[in-house]
């Protein structure tokens, strides 16, 4: 399914001129080999987000553990706030949100199933629960065997922008 999503998004951005493709590298002068995001002109202007994941919760406990990332509920909020951050330096909002991959690992402490609820609880913190901000975005929520960073949560979320006298 993650390949077909792929593909489609690029059969997108070969419609258009790589000359027109914006890309945000990641921040601190990483190396790592992807944009945080990626615009796609022209109309409606699309925004790709890379996946992004927590902060430890308590980065004193031994890595890797609950106590270091904290539950699902936590790492969403955590993450949601991460994304946030990289929002506000490109000029977007959660209002922009078209498209989210919410990706959640089993839980131990739910006997390896992801922690849907917990999710919800932070997704909707940013998401339709309040007037300031009624978009929603189309969603697809994943449960995966395991993250690179050894969280429970990883989103992506693709934003859209109308290009100026559109």
């Amino acid at each position: 399914m993650r390949i077909s999503i792929c593909v489609s998004l690029l059969l997108m951005a070969m419609s258009v001129h790589a000359a027109d493709i914006v890309r945000y590298p990641l921040p601190d002068n990483s190396t790592f080999p992807i944009s945080d995001a990626v615009q796609v002109p022209p109309g409606t202007t699309l925004i790709f987000q890379s996946g992004a994941g927590p902060s430890p919760l308590n980065p004193k406990a031994a890595e890797g553990t609950a106590a270091y990332w904290g539950d699902t509920k936590a790492q969403t909020l955590s993450t949601l706030a991460n994304i946030k951050a990289s929002l506000d330096k490109e000029g977007l909002t959660f209002g922009d949100a078209v498209k989210m991959l919410a990706f959640l690992v089993g839980d131990p402490a739910k006997g390896g199933k992801m922690d849907f609820s917990g999710f919800m609880e932070g997704y909707t913190q940013y998401f339709g629960a309040s007037a300031h901000q009624p978009n929603l975005p189309a969603r697809s929520t994943i449960q995966v065997a395991g993250l690179a960073s050894g969280a429970l949560v990883e989103i992506e979320i693709v934003f859209a922008k109308q290009t100026a006298g559109k």
